[in-house]
């Protein structure tokens, strides 16, 4: 391990120690080296202050390879890392004119006037040298003795652009050891907890070389499988054998893999099997419906939706009756039956899917506190619903609710029953 390149990131901006804005860069680029091989040694978030940056600066220097810094290259008057670098590694400021005539460029594309502000963001370290020649983003990397310094812009999308086509590149070249393989699988599982994963796999046998991890990300849980060695062939084979295990055992819960997501599984699956949906939402709002026609080509198994968030939306639009609501209320199983049997009705389909609940954080009692919520599901074999309690903020229900809709839709699809209420 003491053999491997070391990268240090450094994330500034008084926004990220303040809360007000996730450090999502971070995460990006410590995956980004973790991927390739490189071990990232240590992460630091720092305010647009010059002691804590240069100081940041300083000590990574003594313990890293190569150093990447995000953050502070704008044009506002807290953007001042150019500045603080300057000091920090005592070189004076210069005017780069590569990317002055980019800020230019930029700026007259804008159809606005020129200013101080702007060109500010010229004035770089002396010796720096741009990443995009062609000036897609201001960035620029610096040689301090041994060490490289890239300097990348906060906004995450320039970010990410300047790190994937250049950096990373950049640092590879000069990367004289040989670099191990990484290999990574993602499986992703929905509808249970930390602490059941953890005994499900607490006597897994795992092979040499390869690491498990398993982490939330609401609302879901992934199990990574992580393997690094020199025969890519072999480390894979570890991968398939560690996942077959894990299969075995979780599979109820487990519901893609790497980079899929819930409702792009749904939508490979009605597809398959030339299976039609229409979806009823009251708390939900359109969620459901949103997430489903993010995937491209869901027209083909997409009929369409409504949202029905009043009583009489509900009556009038899918012909839920009025004793119903009168009788059991808006948020119940009764209404959540008559719901998806109508969304089906009146938006022909095969499969037709209703939720209802109380996302709070008003509007619960004690029979119905915040959080319940009932699923229906109408087919040819019938009408199924049930109840669920879910906890979190308005926006944490909405989307478990969403999510729970869309694990019903897979688990009928497939045959499987669906996760119990309560």
């Amino acid at each position: 391990m003491d053999d491997m390149i070391k990268g240090e990131i450094i994330t500034i901006g008084n926004e990220l120690i303040s809360g007000r804005t996730l450090d999502i860069n971070s995460c990006y680029i410590a995956g980004r080296l973790t991927a390739i091989g490189i071990q990232v040694i240590k992460i630091t978030s720092v305010g647009d202050e010059y002691e804590t940056v240069a100081e940041a600066i300083k000590k990574a220097l003594n313990r890293a390879d190569f150093i990447i810094v995000t953050g502070g290259l704008g044009s506002t008057k807290d953007d001042i890392t150019n500045e603080i670098v300057a000091k920090a590694l005592n070189r004076p400021l210069k005017l780069n004119r590569t990317a002055l005539e980019y800020i230019k460029r930029k700026v007259a594309e804008m159809g606005i006037e020129m200013n101080p502000s702007l060109e500010k963001m010229a004035w770089m370290p002396e010796g720096a040298q741009m990443l995009d020649l062609q000036g897609n983003a201001c960035g620029y990397s610096i040689r301090d003795k041994d060490v490289l310094l890239y300097f990348l812009p906060g906004v995450p999308d320039q970010m990410k652009y300047l790190l994937d086509r250049f950096v990373i590149p950049e640092i590879l070249r000069n990367t004289k050891e040989k670099l191990p393989i990484v290999k990574k699988r993602v499986l992703k599982l929905y509808g249970i907890n930390e602490s059941l994963i953890a005994e499900s796999l607490k006597d897994l046998e795992e092979k040499e070389g390869v690491s498990l991890g398993f982490y939330p990300v609401f609302p879901e849980y992934h199990i990574v499988i992580s393997a690094r060695g020199e025969d890519e062939a072999k480390l894979l084979s570890s991968i398939d054998e560690i996942e077959a295990q894990i299969r075995e055992r979780l599979s109820d819960y487990i519901f893609g893999k790497d980079e899929e997501k819930m409702e792009e599984v749904v939508g490979r699956l009605l597809r398959s099997h030339s299976l039609t949906l229409s979806v009823a939402e009251s708390c939900t709002g359109g969620l459901i419906s949103h997430r489903i026609t993010n995937v491209s080509g869901s027209s083909d198994h997409f009929m369409g939706g409504a949202v029905v968030y009043s009583n009489e939306a509900k009556m009038r639009i899918l012909g839920v009756r009025e004793d119903t609501l009168k009788n059991f209320g808006a948020v119940s199983a009764e209404t959540a039956k008559e719901m998806a049997e109508g969304v089906r009705r009146c938006i022909p389909s095969d499969i037709g899917v209703a939720v209802t609940g109380i996302a709070g954080p008003t509007g619960g009692t004690k029979q119905k506190p915040v959080g319940t919520v009932f699923i229906g599901l109408s087919s040819k074999d019938g009408t199924v619903t049930r109840r669920y309690r879910f906890f979190g903020e308005r926006e944490q229900i909405k989307l478990n609710s969403s999510m729970m809709a869309l694990d019903w839709i897979r688990r009928y699809v497939n045959g499987d029953p669906f996760l119990p209420g309560i």
